[in-house]
């Protein structure tokens, strides 16, 4: 096996891989433990200085891509104000970052399959960064649209990586810790970009009002870009990986139906829903079904497809697939309906909005890190659990909100309880599956739950935010109480996909 890791003066030998692997979470996964990936590949555990220094040098830029999905929602009244956008240039500014992100993941982590991932990660950095400056000095919304959808692509390349270094760089108990993690920072990312974004906007830094939204990825892009070439691991892919043929025909049509799905789902309030939104829904279906026949055919060619049809097969994935989908479109929904609510209805500042849902994060991270350490018994459990508290919590939220009030303590209880539950709706699903997945099939299984979250968030958002919408139309003009009644409808809407999510991981538990 051929490291590519450098070692600095003074380092110990690597570690001797752990013989444990990290235990299963789902009962739809029993082949787990046999199957867990080992480190075949050059990106070999290094020592333990330089793996932690790996990880925090991934989970930052995990962090950075995370944050940049919400960051900008508090920002857009600003946004709209300096730039005179229309209300469709700010629904483009805010969802072009992820329409890109989710379109390209999957040829990313091919890519870094193809390239190596330290590389490619690294290409991605500079790209992110680089956007995020000239998003930052913008002087016009359609440059600023552009350059976030350059912001996307630069994310689609650096974060499957992300998954796969780790896949290859950390065995047993390591490798549990630190998908931890990378599910701790993925959602805490989320949350916390409202948090950031209120704090940046309302702070006005040198009276640059929005631009400090996205100009706080520059100094921490350059950071990132000095120490990741002292860790990552720069060498190209070995053996299969380096000769597996890119897929062309896949790519084309997977970033079709993408973008035929997320389009719609984007601007199809804004445009009130025409025929058109329509047809490309019915298209998008049309060419997943498409894809999903090609890559099969392809693969019983016996080539190279872009999502190998096993990795589907792992036990595991498949459930986990459709669990992640509705965790992270509870998620995103909850955050951008309670967004407009906060700002909108209550005429809350950015800054206030966005420390509202400080709580949600900081149990989200904590229960992340910690729920691997609790009683082996409860393991299984955990992710109907977690749907189950969060159906329950979103509840709270509504109804301590109905009436136009502010809530009191019993909305920062809702906030925690919301913040528990998907965290245990999300992280032990998404190690519980990566723990069957084989390390050649590594890439794909990233790509693929990568771009199922950020669909997720966007199904979310468009979803609950055009319930939100409508039903405010409904109830008449914007006031405290109308908003209210709106987000209570839609908490509940919320509250019943939480409660789906629970009854398929009983479902599952029980086959």
């Amino acid at each position: 096996m051929t490291t590519t890791s450098r070692r600095g003066p003074g380092t110990e030998p690597a570690p001797k891989p752990a013989t444990s692997e990290p235990p299963t979470t789902d009962s739809d996964a029993p082949a787990a433990r046999s199957a867990a990936p080992s480190v075949t590949h050059s990106e070999a555990p290094a020592t333990d200085n330089r793996s932690r220094l790996l990880l925090a040098v991934l989970l930052a830029a995990l962090f950075m891509a995370a944050l940049d999905v919400f960051i900008v929602n508090v920002a857009a009244p600003a946004i709209g104000s300096d730039l005179h956008a229309s209300g469709a240039d700010l629904q483009l500014v805010i969802a072009g970052y992820t329409i890109t992100y989710s379109v390209l993941l999957i040829t990313g982590a091919r890519l870094g399959d193809r390239l190596g991932h330290g590389r490619v990660h690294l290409a991605g950095l500079v790209l992110f960064t680089v956007a995020s400056l000239a998003c930052g000095l913008a002087q016009g919304s359609t440059e600023l649209i552009v350059f976030r959808l350059v912001q996307g692509a630069g994310s689609a390349l650096m974060i499957p990586q992300v998954l796969s270094l780790i896949q290859r760089s950390f065995t047993g108990e390591a490798r549990a810790r630190a998908l931890g993690a990378y599910s701790a920072v993925l959602a805490v990312g989320a949350a916390a970009g409202q948090v950031v974004g209120g704090t940046l906007v309302s702070a006005d830094l040198f009276g640059a009002g929005w631009r400090p939204v996205f100009l706080v990825n520059v100094p921490v892009g350059a950071v990132l870009l000095v120490l990741g070439p002292r860790v990552l691991p720069l060498g190209g892919a070995g053996g299969r990986e380096r000769t597996r043929a890119l897929d062309l025909p896949g790519l084309v049509l997977l970033g079709a139906a993408v973008s035929l799905l997320t389009v719609p789902l984007v601007l199809g309030q804004e445009e009130d829903w025409p025929l058109w939104s329509w047809l490309s829904l019915a298209g998008a279906a049309v060419l997943f079904t498409v894809f999903c026949g090609y890559q099969a055919r392809l693969a019983r060619r016996g080539g190279a497809p872009l999502i190998t049809p096993r990795v589907l097969r792992h036990p595991g994935v498949g459930g986990a697939v459709f669990r992640i989908l509705a965790v992270m479109s509870v998620n995103a929904g909850f955050l951008f309906a309670l967004t407009l609510h906060i700002q909108g209805g209550l005429g809350y500042s950015a800054l206030r909005a966005g420390l509202s849902f400080g709580p949600t994060a900081v149990v989200f991270g904590a229960v992340s890190l910690t729920w691997r350490k609790w009683p082996a018994a409860w393991q299984r459990a955990l992710a109907p659990a977690g749907f189950t508290l969060t159906a329950v919590s979103v509840a709270v939220v509504g109804l301590a909100l109905h009436g136009g009030g502010d809530g009191g303590a019993v909305l920062y209880a809702g906030y925690a309880g919301t913040g528990a539950g998907l965290a245990l709706a999300f992280s032990p699903t998404l190690t519980g599956a990566l723990a069957t997945v084989r390390p050649e099939d590594a890439a794909d299984a990233s790509g693929l739950l990568a771009t199922v979250a950020q669909l997720g968030q966007l199904i979310g958002v468009a979803s609950f935010g055009t319930l939100f919408l409508n039903r405010l139309e409904s109830f008449g003009p914007l006031r405290p109480y109308t908003s209210a009644e709106a987000f209570s409808v839609c908490a509940w809407a919320l509250a019943g996909t939480a409660a789906v999510g629970a009854v398929s991981g009983l479902v599952l538990r029980r086959r």
